[in-house]
């Protein structure tokens, strides 16, 4: 309490030395103080006194009018501010307006609490301070100047005046945003009196302040003083209502949500001046759709715009509403909610969200099926209710074979349309093997289920599924056979006596065999006891072979009703025999017939045989009288050798026997005929069109001919 008294003391004195220093001081017009800070220690009191502002123009304070910003408050004509209803402990900051016929002001109040008082005198003395200082340092004093926005004319308007002690031989001068800048003409001044005039209406939303520079010249224009600043303060007036920016607004709440959940938060916006009431906002709800089984479901909180439950748990349940969605209108209404306030109006959509308080329940506690072995596919729908929402996991099922199915011959997935459990036979199942299963099967959700709820006894259900007989195909094992024969195995050998057997053992069936595919045309099939034999030569070269392999299907068939086929496949590996003699490339080679490079080509041998029926090769030349003077052959490697001349030959073509061997067991040998054009080369362009004829010597065509008749 002692406190308190000596804050609120400090805060009188502050405002008479105030007081006393501008009776002492030259007239400044407009308020005397323009900045004031009230303590406010408990609720404020309908009639209650807050503070007294003082205002001067300087000329008597003809026509004086006050005017405040809070519509909770009153001014009297001697600035003396009172509350006008009771109110609570904090009150937002307002504004006062003074205008007289030759003068207009503009104060702000800001209401602190208690615990803030301690800076008041500093505050107060800081003021002070600094209107003695900047007193007595100027003679051009251009008082802060309020005016409302939406003032209607007529124009030009004054609101305000510049002061100087020069009395004579002075002009004033006005510049800034609103004289000559953009906005432009907004302001306009007396250059001989400083009175301050507007020119048309002002949108304080547009622009809040203009800050403008005053400067005092001589007729000549030569500076005297200046410049000096010049605020315009442009009052809010509440010409905004509120709006909601954010929408569409929709909220989510699970069902049976504890009172007082909070399920959204509205927010509205509002351009009006955030320091005043204009722009403070209260939210509202005016309607509810629909009504049932409460018309008040749901509160806003009128400050914060959070909209939450009012009603209990259990009338949040979404098996028992009528509807699970609902629309609130909400209103924001600013004034801090007072009856002249503008109002803002939204739409917030409400739904109730499931949660998994139901289990879902077999419709049967028992199911029946019956499938043909070797069947594979749908069997049954298992059904199931459920009275948790459709669209959500609470109501989904999840279905799960929990005994019955060792061999995993079953599975069940969930119809996403009906929420039924298709039960599938996954492999087909075997007769003779078992003709009765019977299954166990239970269902849960998606979603977990609430503490409060578990799975039943109706959650789990029996599958009993029959198995009807049916003829099935006889089966070749091994499925593929696969065995390995040389090639070129006489015709009529036997390759592999192929093993079928009767899955239908409770009957007593005969086995035939078939061809079905043989591409080649190479076996033959018995077809009472299934021995494959070779009809043709098997050839491992054949274009109907594969990396040495071939293949072919046989069939199986009963005798049953009907009758069963089933396939079997039977794979060759044929073991490579040196049947293929190797070949010799390139055939024809070109050659200069200047070139001191007498290296005419580099051969290579193929063979289609693999090793060790193939390289390492032997190059050779063949029989041709003189051909050893002429020519040469040196092996380079296992698979390549080098032809070359011993010395230079006119152009002509020449043909040279090259001679190759495979390294086979027996070794086979082949002659190749090497065409060598010798040409005329010039300017590094090949002519071979003079060597387009054979050329022999007669003397090696004369040895030829001998060597022919001798033979």
């Amino acid at each position: 309490m002692e406190h308190k008294t000596q804050l609120t003391l400090a805060f009188l004195l502050v405002q008479v030395l105030h007081q006393a220093f501008t009776v002492s001081s030259d007239c400044t017009p407009g308020f005397q103080q323009k900045n004031y800070r009230v303590l406010q220690s408990s609720d404020y009191k309908k009639d209650q006194f807050i503070l007294k502002v003082l205002f001067d123009d300087c000329s008597g304070n003809e026509g004086l009018e006050f005017s405040i910003s809070n519509p909770d408050l009153r001014v009297e004509a001697d600035g003396s501010v009172f509350a006008t209803k009771d109110m609570e402990l904090i009150i937002p900051g307002f504004h006062i307006q003074a205008a007289s016929v030759h003068m207009q002001d503009l104060a702000k109040v800001q209401i602190a609490r208690e615990d803030t008082g301690s800076s008041f005198l500093k505050e107060a003395m800081r003021i002070v301070n600094y209107s003695i200082l900047h007193r007595s340092k100027r003679s051009l004093i251009a008082p802060p100047i309020s005016f409302p926005e939406n003032q209607r004319g007529p124009f030009p308007k004054s609101i305000g005046w510049v002061i100087t002690d020069r009395k004579e031989n002075i002009n004033f001068q006005l510049r800034g945003k609103g004289v000559e800048e953009e906005p432009k003409g907004i302001f306009k001044i007396n250059d001989q009196s400083g009175q301050i005039s507007v020119t048309r209406t002002l949108d304080r939303e547009m622009m809040e302040t203009y800050i403008l520079q005053v400067e005092l010249t001589d007729p000549s224009g030569k500076l005297l003083e200046g410049p000096a600043t010049l605020y315009i303060t442009i009052i809010d007036q509440n010409d905004n209502k509120p709006l909601f920016r954010e929408g569409p607004y929709v909220g989510h709440v699970l069902e049976a949500s504890p009172t007082g959940t909070t399920v959204m938060r509205l927010t509205a916006h509002d351009a009006d001046d955030t320091s005043t009431n204009n722009a403070v906002l209260r939210y509202s709800i005016i309607q509810q759709t629909p009504e049932t089984p409460s018309p008040n479901m749901f509160y806003i909180d009128s400050e914060k715009g959070d909209i939450v439950t009012v009603v209990p748990p259990s009338m949040l349940d979404r098996e028992t509403l009528e509807v699970c969605k609902y629309e609130l209108i909400v209103i924001a209404k600013d004034m801090a909610g007072s009856d002249v306030g503008l109002t803002g109006t939204a739409t917030a959509t409400i739904i109730i969200d499931d949660k998994n308080d139901h289990a879902p329940v077999f419709t049967k506690s028992m199911f029946q099926a019956t499938v043909n072995e070797g069947f594979t596919g749908i069997i049954v729908n298992l059904t199931v209710e459920d009275n948790d929402d459709p669209a959500t996991g609470a109501w989904r099922a999840v279905y799960t074979i929990i005994n019955g199915n060792p061999d995993r011959n079953f599975k069940i997935e969930t119809n996403p349309k009906t929420n039924d459990g298709m039960l599938f036979v996954d492999k087909s199942l075997d007769y003779e093997r078992s003709a009765f299963h019977t299954l166990l099967i239970k269902v849960e959700n998606e979603d977990p289920i609430m503490p409060e709820i578990s799975y039943g006894p109706s959650s789990t259900t029996t599958v009993q599924v029959t198995v009807v007989d049916a003829n099935e195909p006889p089966i070749f094992n091994p499925d593929p056979t696969i065995v390995v024969k040389p090639e070129n195995i006489p015709i009529g050998t036997v390759v592999v006596t192929l093993n079928a057997t009767d899955q239908d053992i409770l009957q007593k069936q005969t086995i035939r065999f078939a061809q079905f595919q043989d591409p080649a045309g190479w076996l033959t099939i018995n077809p009472t006891n299934g021995t494959v034999t070779t009809r043709s030569t098997l050839d491992r070269e054949s274009p109907f072979a594969h990396n040495s392999q071939y293949t072919a299907l046989f069939l199986a068939t009963d005798n049953g009703d009907p009758v069963a086929t089933g396939t079997g496949t039977l794979i060759i590996t044929m073991l490579d025999v040196n049947d293929n003699p190797p070949s010799v490339y390139p055939t024809i080679a070109k050659f200069c017939e200047d070139s001191k490079d007498l290296i005419v080509a580099i051969l290579g041998a193929t063979d289609k045989d693999l090793e060790p029926n193939a390289d390492p090769f032997k190059f050779q030349l063949g029989k041709q009288a003189g051909i050893e003077k002429t020519w040469k052959v040196t092996q380079l490697n296992s698979s390549h050798a080098q032809l070359s001349l011993l010395h230079p030959l006119k152009r002509a073509n020449y043909n040279l026997p090259i001679v190759v061997t495979d390294s086979g067991k027996p070794p086979l040998t082949n002659s190749t005929d090497v065409i060598v054009q010798v040409c005329s080369c010039k300017k590094n362009k090949m002519d071979c069109s003079t060597a387009n004829s054979l050329h022999i010597s007669t003397t090696l065509l004369l040895i030829s001919i001998i060597t022919f008749f001798c033979l």
